[in-house]
């Protein structure tokens, strides 16, 4: 009954929007969306809007935003596009391309033998909808119907799962990459059926590779202390027994894969035994079972395959052995395989941070300063070359990386039992969040030399902060300087480097970070010329996520690269004769759900392997590089706009005041900082929040600064020449794109409704006009806790800064989208529901204080959310049970006891206050999917 309540509700809703929308025209001093919010107020106050009616309101919101999720989903990966014939094309293409060779077969060898791209699935706190929602959006936008149950389903919940542990990410990000690796072997079985129609005799020589994958669940230790080295060990040996358990799918049993079959199944068998003794997740496991776990890898080294030499010797008896096309095509996918990602179903990536390997080598170097001062960068770099000209490889077992403390140091010995003990056949890639300083990727050499693994872990600086974009290449070159370091990239062949869309974007604006990217990208080429290193493969890893507020194009994924990688920086390359490898991130449930079944699997494939294998075409000129002044300006402006609004004390007002509170928990990390007093910890500057949280915030207070801003008063210097760019420069239009994505979900009205329920003055005017018995005194309660907070000046100046932009903008290009009447609704509803937790609020007797909280302190909680810990807070204060102790003997008079209970509390406040903040929790997981991402 409920239900259709509120279809009938939605229809009145919409119209109601419309209706305000409409008479803001005439009344610029109204608000359509508090006017809208007032509405549902109304209707709730009269119980016309029962929470559960809310309730149904919002999954019927909801729903229709997935079911358009779901739509543009296969839209993005071009799903029309997918099959055999695709891949089959691009193949051909290959094969044509080298006809004209003294050798073709060898250039075709060469050509599909060079990995090309790498797709890396990472676990940024962005699992933002269930397992369950997960997959039925897949399968819905896999042209499916499974989905349709779970989004049916009079009980669906926007929410994401209640706890997400590392072994949940694990677990999604493993059975994405199931779906991959198929998908892969589906382009590289059109290159291995071409190869055998043009060369039958030398066809099963190839081992194509040019898209492999990567993860970096359960190495990611970046500002997270809970994931011990046992966890990323098992992690590891889980990744081999996928990889193992897939060849043994993928193989037929026939006599020319009897030998394979059989020393992969044993392998297998080591492997399950090692696992059986590894220590659960997370755990602070005993040293017994520490040393039972290391005596299982020790022991079971070689049954278990350590690396794929002996694995890749025994497929190549089996195919020159096998007698039928079948299984030497068979035999040769599992083979490509395992060359690609050795005896792990994907190669892994570890990440730490800078600030972690300076004090690991604080022994080493015992300098006072910090690295990155300016007057103390050369002593530090001098320091550190001496000790890289005398280091010495040291051996190490488990016992000593069990008693290490320094957190760089072990993860550094970790990698160096994994190459050791469980897969040793590729280089293991070592990221550095927060690289501003080359010194930084010398300690990373020197302790990898100390550990003797500095030919087997590729070090990567992290450039993601406005300082390290701004200084790349003088960080770049402080370790090019070294001897050691430029010894140390020609070994390896190759040098990895990483861009870091979230934080740049959130720090300088996404349309700015695209520009001083691509700029550092040149510079690095640049580089690598000027130090005889243009031999040297450039591995260029881009760790956006699926939002634009994480740097990724919401065209389509065929404009997401060219996003990534322009025209003219692959130019710049090409001419310096630099070879690269691109790599893009997919993150949590947003990114894997790119490869949620096997039909999305092989579209995303497909796309990135037309990106990175189609026959370029005659690049265009591009207008936006014939106008250096302008782009430099343009983005200059962008930045120190953006830059200037991060440090506004009212934007962390803005993100920090209850923005939190409107998040879920996405992913393992542990949870934010608690303060002293309880709650959570008041965001005084964007820096304290995380890149992702961040992100989302903004999304659901419906103003995506971090993609728009800034963008209005660069566009306002030069409207003409901005608009003829947006017209003529395909980089520059692609660029503008994105923000305009953001644009669509962000609204001024949406934003002022948010900062005007902080601000004490817009209370105190609806007390002066209630006629509601009662609402007066609540009205007044609410504006008089507010005005203690102290916000409203600051976020009053906040809104005229983001207003004047937005309003350059309009200006400069005469029409900017407007946010759909759906997305305004949800926002309405839960301004709505906010207001009505305030309102409540306002009825909690007074106490005494109590565990360091009073009255006053509890309503600014409330305030800010943070509803749970309240509720938890008042259920010890007020009762719901009498006190258990009443009546009982204890052998002396009886003294004083808290008598009564509080139900009509309970019934009247505490439920109801608990019920309406699950509404505002579902209405945020609804909210992502109207905007097709989360942060």
């Amino acid at each position: 009954m409920s239900g259709e309540v509120a279809v009938g509700l939605a229809a009145k809703l919409q119209a109601e929007i419309a209706q305000a929308r409409s008479d803001s025209r005439e009344d610029p001093f109204g608000n359509p969306v508090l006017r809208v919010t007032l509405w549902l107020t109304r209707r709730m106050d009269r119980g016309e809007l029962p929470v559960e009616v809310a309730q149904d309101l919002v999954r019927l919101l909801g729903r229709e935003a997935m079911r358009q999720r779901a739509r543009r989903v296969a839209a993005y990966v071009g799903l029309d596009g997918v099959g055999e014939q695709a891949f089959a094309t691009l193949a051909e293409g290959l094969a044509d391309a080298v006809q004209a060779q003294a050798d073709p077969f060898e250039c075709f060898k060469v050509d599909v033998e060079r990995v090309r791209f790498a797709a890396v699935f990472t676990a940024h706190p962005t699992f933002g909808m269930s397992r369950k929602v997960a997959h039925a959006l897949a399968d819905l936008a896999s042209g499916g119907h499974a989905g349709d149950s779970v989004i049916d389903d009079s009980q669906l919940s926007f929410r994401p799962d209640g706890k997400i542990t590392l072994q949940d990410e694990f677990e999604q990000a493993r059975y994405a990459v199931r779906h991959a690796r198929d998908a892969i072997d589906a382009l590289n079985a059109a290159v291995l059926r071409v190869a055998r129609e043009r060369w039958p005799e030398r066809w099963a020589q190839l081992a194509p590779r040019p898209v492999i994958l990567g993860s970096w669940v359960g190495c990611d230790t970046d500002g997270r202390t809970d994931i011990g080295w046992w966890d990323t060990l098992r992690y590891r040996l889980e990744s081999k027994q996928g990889q193992f358990s897939r060849i043994l799918e993928k193989l037929p049993e026939n006599a020319a894969t009897v030998g394979v079959r059989d020393l992969v199944g044993q392998a297998l068998a080591a492997v399950d035994r090692q696992l059986a003794l590894a220590p659960p997740i997370t755990s602070q496991p005993t040293l017994q079972a520490l040393q039972a776990f290391a005596l299982a890898l020790v022991h079971e080294r070689e049954m278990a395959l350590p690396e794929a030499s002996r694995l890749i010797a025994a497929l190549d008896e089996a195919i020159a052995l096998s007698a039928d096309d079948e299984t030497t095509m068979a035999l040769c996918l599992v083979k490509a395989g395992c060359v690609a990602h050795g005896v792990s179903i994907a190669l892994p990536h570890f990440r730490l941070n800078a600030s972690q390997l300076h004090n690991a080598m604080r022994a080493v170097i015992p300098l006072d300063e910090e690295p990155t001062q300016p007057a103390q960068r050369r002593a530090f770099l001098t320091a550190v070359n001496a000790a890289l000209a005398k280091v010495e490889p040291i051996a190490i077992d488990f016992g000593a990386l069990a008693a290490e403390r320094a957190s760089a140091t072990r993860m550094l010995m970790t990698i160096a039992q994994i190459v050791k003990h469980v897969d040793g056949t590729k280089a293991v890639r070592f990221l550095v969040a927060e690289t501003e300083t080359g010194y930084t990727l010398l300690c990373a050499l020197w302790l990898a030399s100390r550990f003797g693994i500095a030919d087997r872990v590729e070090i990567s600086p992290l450039f993601e902060t406005a300082d390290a974009l701004e200084q790349g290449p003088r960080i770049i070159d402080e370790a090019l300087r070294s001897p050691h370091f430029r010894s140390y990239l020609k070994r390896q062949g190759r040098f990895s480097v990483q861009f870091g869309y979230s934080d740049s974007g959130r720090y300088i604006g996404q349309v700015a970070a695209t520009f001083w990217i691509e700029r550092l990208r040149v510079r690095i080429c640049d580089l690598l010329v000027r130090y005889d290193l243009a031999d040297v493969e450039l591995v260029i890893f881009d760790t956006h996520g699926e939002s634009a507020g994480r740097g990724a194009h919401p065209g389509s994924l065929a404009d997401r690269l060219a996003y990534l990688e322009p025209a003219w920086a692959r130019q710049a390359f090409a001419k310096a004769g630099v070879k690269t490898v691109r790599e893009t991130s997919f993150q949590g449930s947003d990114g894997y759900m790119l490869f949620g079944t096997p039909k999305l699997a092989a579209a995303t494939v497909g796309r990135i392997a037309e990106a990175v294998l189609a026959t370029a075409d005659q690049p265009v000129p591009d207008p936006i590089y014939d106008e250096p002044d302008f782009a430099t300006e343009f983005f200059q402006t962008v930045r120190e706009e953006m830059t200037t609004l991060v440090d506004d004390p009212g934007y962390a007002a803005l993100i920090g005041t209850f923005g939190p509170s409107l998040l879920d928990k996405t992913g393992s990390r542990p949870a934010a900082r608690q303060s002293d007093a309880g709650g959570p910890t008041r965001i005084r500057h964007p820096r304290e929040l995380r890149a992702i949280p961040n992100n989302a915030i903004l999304q659901q207070l419906g103003w995506l600064a971090n993609s728009v801003h800034g963008i209005g008063q660069a566009a306002s210097r030069a409207p003409d020449l901005f608009n003829a760019m947006r017209e003529r420069s395909d980089r520059f239009d692609r660029a503008y794109r994105l923000a305009e994505h953001a644009m669509a979900a962000s609204d001024l009205d949406v934003l002022r409704a948010y900062l005007d329920s902080l601000d004490p003055g817009s209370w105190f005017d609806r007390a002066r006009r209630t006629v509601k018995e009662g609402r007066r005194d609540e009205l007044l309660a609410v504006g008089e806790a507010l005005s203690r907070l102290e916000l409203a000046p600051a976020l009053r100046r906040l809104f005229w800064r983001l207003s004047s932009d937005a309003l350059k903008l309009r200006v400069a290009t005469k029409a900017t989208p407007e946010m759909p009447a759906s997305l305004v609704a949800l926002h309405a509803l839960r301004l709505a529901a906010m207001h009505s937790i305030w309102l409540l609020a306002s009825h909690i007797p007074d106490f005494r204080p109590h565990a360091g909280m009073t009255r006053e302190t509890l309503m600014e909680r409330l305030l800010r959310l943070d509803v749970p810990a309240s509720l938890s807070l008042l259920a010890d204060i007020f009762p719901l049970k009498p006190d258990p102790t009443i009546g009982l003997d204890f052998g002396e008079p009886p003294g004083p006891r808290e008598g009564g209970t509080y139900e009509a509390l309970h019934r009247d406040v505490i439920a109801p206050m608990q019920a309406l903040f699950e509404l505002l929790r579902e209405i945020s997981g609804a909210i992502q999917h109207e905007i097709g991402a989360f942060g």
